[in-house]
């Protein structure tokens, strides 16, 4: 419940006039097990993450990731990326190279990383990758659930 208070005062102290049908403002420890679970039964074989909406205040969206193989590697240009791990844990490389990029708007995804700092991650963990820096899961032994919250520079 702190998280979604702390989550809920930070989009609101950054959002710019939201329209009424983008918000949703609060979301309970509940609310949060069940998309857990949702994600996990929609699932299908070999996808690397199931996203949920958690919270809402346009332009800004709380976003639960299920990520239970390791997907492509990313660099957003014109955002931060924070996350805060909900369960689980994972390898995740920030910085580096992207290996093959594939541009995608204002977006890049990769196959992998070469180079980077790699660094342990579980339960609890708070990570902010800054707009232009490489970051990836490299290792997800069994599962990760995050929160991921995209900021604007």
């Amino acid at each position: 419940m702190k998280l979604a208070l702390l989550l809920t005062a930070a989009v609101a102290a950054f959002a710019q006039q939201p329209g009424a049908d983008a918000m949703k403002l609060f979301a309970s420890s509940a609310d949060v097990q069940a998309l857990i679970a949702k994600s996990k039964a929609d699932r299908k074989e070999g996808q690397a993450i199931v996203q949920q909406r958690i919270l809402a205040l346009a332009p800004f969206n709380a976003t639960l990731e299920y990520r239970a193989s390791v997907g492509p590697a990313a660099i957003h240009d014109k955002e931060a990326e924070m996350f805060y791990v909900i369960e689980g844990a994972a390898t995740m490389v920030t910085g580096g190279k992207l290996v093959n990029p594939t541009k995608n708007g204002d977006n890049q995804t990769a196959t992998a990383i070469d180079g980077g700092d790699k660094r342990q991650i579980a339960k609890g963990d708070f990570i902010m990758v800054p707009p232009g820096v490489a970051h990836w899961f490299s290792q997800i032994p069994s599962t990760v659930v995050l929160m991921s919250l995209h900021l604007p520079k």
